[in-house]
């Protein structure tokens, strides 16, 4: 499960949250204040003592599983290397790079490489059961509770917690205090009573202290504890679990888990009803994936007296990943996404069991520790330890495939997949939506064409975070902004943003032979002579199957007009309206139609910082001519040879 700090450094504000951050005045008490006699309902239902996730080091049969369990037959070595090596410095020089430049990749290096000798150490230290690393755990918890702020500088508006101004939440601060609140619950006395104190300390005065004025007064106030995106579930996830393993008090610990159990609400209100994540898929890892590891903490906590994946919007939610495949293993990275991200197969396992999904294979190869990479100490202690997925009876195994296609109605999504007799053919992913999405591209129409193991025509996914990201110039980025899209320019102009601007649905048709989805882009467009704006995408199966994108405009007045593919791969035109895409047997032969008026073929590279340092090729296809009315049709099949 995504909960590892690489996941959360590659996490932030979406633009919109930006703006509600910075403007917007708290949310009313009743928005986020739990009743206070559901307060007294999980007074009951708590432990009367402070309990975490996992097993403490006293258990060593369970710490004896973790020891065999795969990828982690060497944490003890990378303990030893790690206790040999000087904690890398965060100063406050580097902390207010962000403030000068707007780069927070350096800092968030420096601060994994910080994070992660703790995690060895830990889980060395309970792996082994010696006492030897215990000094290294003290020191290097001396030097996290020594550093001024846990929270990013990328999150730390005005640098206020920096300069001791105030104390607010993100994901990182929350995250590193589940986990220092998972240390002292599995160490317990094997840590010394100072540092044990220390913990309760900062623990207090970055977490429990802040969260609690920011319910019950909105001060200080942190706009995800009513936020729909990700940071919510993330946040909630990480300041109740530490809560739950580091407060004494059962009626304090019961405030925190009434808090999560109420305003996580407003994370399930940010998906559609038919459980459509407009962030994209890795953020459905780490936002979905946080809301899993919250639901088991408060199951377990409760003994199952509370359950939040009984929730009877979960189900929808829970098979986004499942249903944005196009091709086994292939999926679309629409939003802020990384291409070739996919569905966390931890976490996917944990929800065949619990939801009787039956997929044997995967739960097999990922539930508890089966195949499992080192993760954060809290994310192991949830799904690394027996817990309601392990103790759920498998289902029947089940024999159902992929269905030809996924359409999500209420967020404009059609994913289409080959027929099953298919050998080596084409499957696709379409988008409609708006442009006020949560991690939003202005990118109302995108497509994205598989073959393979490959997208030779693809969407960029996201760019490497820096201070424009998130920020009213968001959109003078290349990826983020249409022009980095397979999506029209119209009239020389880019679609605008907003919700206003979207694909409205005109037409869908599903048949076994083909789908098509007929889409309105006008209204993405500030452009006063537009008058029609059609996008007709037609998936058929017959053969290796194709895609055929048809763009029909209309002006009130000629303009110039063109569309666009994407793609990272080499390219090659082969005749006057022909072009062949991509790499070997994965590569696509594009046809361009246009009733006899004449287009240009030009490629444009996109120079924008991308994860891997990947360079998307935009070809623009645009009329040589202005127009009143035109039609370009692309017809996308497998490359009869390849390139």
């Amino acid at each position: 499960m995504h909960s590892s700090l690489a996941r959360i450094l590659c996490s932030s504000l979406s633009a919109m949250a930006v703006l509600l951050a910075a403007l917007h005045a708290p949310a009313a008490e009743k928005e986020r204040l739990p009743d206070p006699a559901r307060v007294q309902q999980w007074v009951q239902m708590l432990p009367s003592t402070p309990r975490g996730v996992g097993r403490p080091i006293t258990d060593r049969a369970a710490w004896e599983v973790v020891s065999r369990a795969p990828g982690y037959e060497g944490i003890v070595a990378a303990a030893e290397k790690y206790a040999k090596e000087p904690l890398p410095e965060a100063s406050d020089e580097l902390y207010m790079e962000f403030a000068r430049n707007g780069n927070r990749t350096r800092y968030q290096k420096v601060l994994s490489q910080r994070r992660a000798p703790f995690t060895a150490f830990v889980l060395a230290e309970c792996i082994e059961n010696k006492g030897r690393f215990l000094p290294a755990i003290e020191k290097t918890i001396l030097a996290m509770c020594a550093e001024k702020s846990w929270v990013l500088p990328a999150h730390d508006r005005g640098m206020r917690n920096i300069k001791g101004e105030e104390i607010t939440i993100d994901l990182a601060s929350s995250a590193t205090s589940w986990d220092m609140a998972t240390a002292y619950y599995w160490l317990g006395n094997k840590l010394s009573e100072e540092t044990r104190a220390l913990i309760r300390k900062e623990l207090d005065r970055r977490t429990f202290t802040p969260f609690e004025g920011c319910v019950k007064k909105g001060e200080p106030w942190m706009w995800w504890v009513v936020g729909t995106n990700n940071w919510n579930a993330v946040c909630l996830a990480n300041v109740t679990g530490a809560a739950l393993a580091a407060i004494d008090s059962p009626e304090r610990r019961a405030f925190f888990a009434a808090s999560a159990e109420k305003c996580i609400e407003y994370f399930l209100s940010g998906f559609t009803a038919d459980g459509y994540c407009s962030e994209g898929i890795g953020y459905w890892n780490y936002g979905f994936g946080h809301y899993v590891l919250l639901a088991e903490t408060l199951y377990q906590a409760t003994g199952g007296k509370v359950d939040l994946l009984k929730d009877k919007r979960i189900g929808p939610i829970a098979r986004f990943g499942l249903r944005m495949e196009i091709l086994p293993g292939v999926y679309p990275a629409f939003a802020d996404c990384h291409v070739n991200s996919g569905p966390n197969p931890e976490m996917m396992a944990f929800l065949s069991r619990r939801l009787h999904w039956g997929f044997r294979k995967l739960e097999d190869g990922h539930l508890l520790l089966a195949g499992a990479t080192p993760r954060s100490l809290s994310d192991l202690g949830v799904m690394g330890f027996p817990n309601s997925a392990s103790a759920t009876p498998p289902a029947d195994a089940s024999t159902a495939s992929q269905p030809p296609r996924d359409w999500f109605e209420d967020a404009g999504i059609l994913i289409c997949r080959p027929a099953s007799d298919a050998k080596h053919a084409l499957g696709a992913a379409m988008k409609g939506g708006h442009n006020a999405e949560h991690h939003n591209h202005n990118d109302v129409g995108s497509f994205v064409v598989a073959l393979g193991h490959d997208t030779p025509l693809l969407d960029a996914g996201s760019e490497v975070y820096t201070a424009r990201t998130f920020s009213r110039e968001r959109y003078k980025s290349g990826v983020l902004n249409s022009f980095g899209h397979p999506v029209p320019l119209v009239a020389g102009q880019r679609q605008k943003t907003g919700r206003d601007a979207q694909g409205k649905v005109l037409k869908t048709e599903f048949t076994d032979e083909a789908d098509t989805l007929v889409l309105d882009l006008s209204s993405a467009y500030g452009v006063k002579e537009l008058k029609e704006l059609k996008r007709t995408f037609v998936f058929s199966r017959a053969g290796e199957g194709s895609l055929t994108v048809v763009d029909h405009v209309r002006f009130s007045s000629p303009q110039t007009f063109g569309t666009a593919l994407m793609t990272f791969s080499p390219w090659k035109q082969s005749g006057d309206n022909t072009l062949v895409v991509g790499r070997g047997k994965e590569a696509v032969q594009v046809e361009i139609a246009t009733d006899g008026q004449p287009v240009k073929i030009h490629e444009e590279k996109i120079q924008e910082d991308l994860p891997d340092g990947v360079i998307p090729i935009r070809l623009g296809i645009d009329f040589v001519a202005p127009v009143r009315e035109a039609t370009i049709t692309l017809t996308i099949r497998p490359a009869e040879k390849g390139n």
